[in-house]
């Protein structure tokens, strides 16, 4: 049976929490564990707190935003020169 403080050490060991090792996590956390496994896993929230250790899930949803940001944005500029073409098109007639 895998540790937390082995899933711990090799997100240390990577500089990358996966969202796999996340789930891990989460499920090992839900049974019992020793006093090291929690000052494991106390280390590794401070260390993505501050950044050292990069945490995938993050990563994933900060790209996504981004990504539906700029469709928003992208759509709203296709609105305008559609909206500005129309006004040209009535103009000419």
């Amino acid at each position: 049976m895998i540790l937390i403080r082995e899933i711990v050490q090799h997100a240390f060991t990577t500089g990358c929490l996966t969202v796999e090792a996340e789930e891990q996590l989460r499920q090992l956390l839900r049974k019992k564990y020793d006093a090291n496994d929690l000052k494991a896993f106390m280390l590794l929230q401070q260390a993505a707190m501050s950044g050292s250790v990069r945490q995938e899930s993050r990563e994933r949803a900060l790209y996504e935003c981004a990504v539906s940001k700029r469709a928003a944005s992208d759509r709203a500029i296709l609105s305008c020169v559609l909206a500005d073409r129309t006004s040209a098109t009535r103009v000419m007639a």
